[in-house]
C-alpha cells in the first residue's frame, strides 16, 4: 500500500492510499491508524497538500553507509553502522522550502543527501537481523540536509549539530509498506536493498545509485541499533546517503535560495523541496 499523510479540501489530516507513480490529485481515504489497523474506505477525497507522512518519535540517522560514498568522501570503510540522530523539529513537509540558517554565516556550506528512510511499525528491542523486517512498517524518502562546517567544524567533534536545523529533514511523499508473508504487490517492497534512488538540483542529476550499494542492509540496521535500545512505533532511519554529494564534488556544489531539490526512489515518488533564506 502506498499511503500519503494530506490536507484535504476542507483543510482536514487525512491518510490515504494512491497508486504507484505518479502523485494524483485524489487520494482514497484510510480511516484507523497508521501503526494500528488502516482500513480503506472507498471514498476519496482530494489532496490540497502533501504532509510528511507521519510525525516521527525518534530520528535515527547512519553516516557513510554506500560504499561508493564512503570513497569519494576519503573515509574508512566503516566497521559497524555509524549512527547519529536529528531532532524531529527538522522534519519538514514536501513541497515546503529548506531554509538556509542564518548560523551559516560564514559562507557556503548546506548540502543536501538522497536517503531512503525506514518507517518502524511495531516496538522493536534485541530483534536479530533474520526478523528485523517484521518490525518495519514501510519506506519513505528522505533528504539529510547537512550544513557540513557545523558538522565538521562547529559541532563540537560529532555531525548531530550540522543536521539538526528546522527544516533539515524533508520526508514524504509517501510510505510504501512492506510486503508482507503473502507475498509482495506492485505497492509493497519486498526486498529494500533493490531500489534505485536518485537526487536532481535545478534538473541536473547530482545522485544515483541503488540501495545495493549499502554496506549495511536494512536488516542489519533495524537489528543493530535497537540493541539494548527501544524502538518505538513511528521511529524513523535514514539509512545512508549514496555518492555525488555536494561537498566532495570539485568545485563543491552547496545549496542557494532558488535552488530546488527532488529525491526520487523507486515505488515511493518524487520529495521535492524548494531552498530558501532562512
Amino acid at each position: 500500500m502506498r499511503i500519503v499523510r494530506f490536507l484535504d479540501d476542507k483543510g482536514q489530516t487525512r491518510l490515504g492510499r494512491v497508486p504507484i507513480g505518479n502523485m494524483p490529485a485524489e487520494a482514497e481515504i484510510l480511516d484507523g491508524d497508521l501503526f494500528g489497523k488502516l482500513t480503506p474506505t472507498g471514498k476519496s477525497t482530494a489532496i490540497r497538500k502533501l504532509l510528511a507522512p507521519f510525525s516521527p518519535v525518534n530520528v535515527f540517522c547512519i553516516g557513510a553507509n554506500y560504499a561508493e560514498h564512503v570513497k569519494e568522501s576519503g573515509h574508512p570503510m566503516p566497521d559497524n553502522p555509524v549512527i547519529f540522530m536529528k531532532p524531529t523539529t527538522a522534519v519538514t513537509n514536501p513541497g515546503e522550502p529548506v531554509l538556509i540558517p542564518k548560523a551559516c554565516e560564514h559562507g557556503p556550506e548546506v548540502d543536501y543527501e538522497c536517503e531512503l528512510a525506514i518507517v518502524i511499525g511495531r516496538t522493536a528491542r534485541d530483534v536479530s537481523e533474520a526478523d528485523a523486517l517484521r518490525f518495519v512498517l514501510g519506506y519513505t524518502a528522505a533528504n539529510d540536509i547537512s550544513a557540513r562546517k557545523w558538522q565538521k567544524q562547529g559541532g563540537g567533534g560529532q555531525w548531530i549539530r550540522g543536521k539538526s536545523f528546522d527544516t533539515f529533514c524533508p520526508m514524504g511523499p509517501s510510505i510504501v509498506t512492506a510486503a508482507s508473508g503473502g507475498g509482495p504487490g506492485d505497492d509493497e517492497i519486498a526486498d529494500p536493498q533493490a531500489l534505485s534512488l536518485s537526487l536532481t538540483l535545478n534538473g541536473q542529476v547530482m545522485q544515483q545509485s541503488t540501495t545495493g550499494d549499502m554496506i549495511f542492509p536494512v536488516r542489519k540496521l533495524v537489528s543493530f541499533i535497537s540493541r539494548d535500545t527501544t524502538l518505538l512505533p513511528g521511529t524513523l532511519i535514514l539509512t545512508g546517503t549514496p555518492p555525488g554529494v555536494g561537498f566532495a564534488r570539485r568545485p563543491e556544489v552547496f545549496l542557494k535560495p532558488g535552488d530546488r531539490m527532488a529525491v526520487a526512489i523507486e515505488k515511493i515518488g518524487k520529495l521535492e523541496n524548494p531552498v530558501a533564506a532562512g
